[in-house]
C-alpha cells in the first residue's frame, strides 16, 4: 500500500541528529562595551544595614526560581508531542510493533527540552492527548488509521525539520 516504510528511526533525526557526530557549540567572545552601564537587577535581594538577612515570616521557605519564558518553538513542540503519542498508539495497532520506539523518542524530547517543571507536564500531556484520542476511537487498524499514520509521519517530519532549521545550532 505504501511505497516507503515508516521512518520511525529517522523521524526526529533533524532535531537530535541520531547517528551524526556534532562538534561543541562555538564560543563567541564579546568585547566589553564602553560607555554603557550594566542594568541593575530589579529583584535583587538587598541586605539591610548591619549585613544580616531578616528571617521570613512564618518560616516560609524561599520558592525556587521560576522557569524562564518558553522557547519560540513551544507550539511546534507541543504538536510534535501530540503526534508522537498518536503514532505510538496507531503504529502498534496496525502491527508495526514500534510503539515503544515512539515513546523513547518522546523521552528523548523531554530529556532535551524539559527535564523538569511545567514544560515537562505540558509536553507529556500533549503526548497523552494524542495517544488517548486515537485509543478511544480506534480498536482495530483501518484504512483511515493507516492514512492518519502516513499524515502524522509527514507532519512530524516537517515540524522536526522546521524546528531544527529555524532554531537549531549551526
Amino acid at each position: 500500500m505504501f511505497a516507503q516504510p515508516a521512518r520511525a528511526q529517522d523521524f526526529l533525526q533533524n532535531l537530535f541528529g541520531w547517528g551524526q557526530q556534532h562538534s561543541a557549540p562555538r564560543v563567541i567572545e564579546r568585547a566589553p562595551q564602553q560607555g554603557k552601564a550594566k542594568p541593575k537587577k530589579k529583584n535583587a535581594a538587598k541586605t539591610p544595614p548591619g549585613g544580616k538577612q531578616q528571617a521570613q515570616p512564618n518560616g516560609a521557605a524561599q520558592q525556587p526560581a521560576a522557569e524562564g519564558p518558553p522557547p519560540p518553538y513551544e507550539p511546534q513542540l507541543l504538536r510534535l508531542s501530540e503526534i508522537l503519542g498518536a503514532l505510538s498508539y496507531l503504529r502498534d495497532l496496525c502491527g508495526s510493533e514500534d510503539g515503544e520506539d515512539w515513546r523513547a523518542k518522546m523521552s528523548s524530547l523531554l530529556e532535551a527540552e524539559a527535564k523538569t517543571g511545567q514544560r515537562r507536564l505540558k509536553l507529556t500531556g500533549a503526548f497523552n492527548r494524542g495517544f488517548r484520542g486515537y485509543e478511544t476511537t480506534y480498536r482495530s487498524c483501518t484504512p483511515n488509521a493507516r492514512l492518519a499514520i502516513s499524515r502524522y509521519l509527514d507532519e512530524g517530519g516537517r515540524i522536526a525539520h522546521d524546528i531544527a532549521y529555524r532554531y537549531g545550532n549551526s
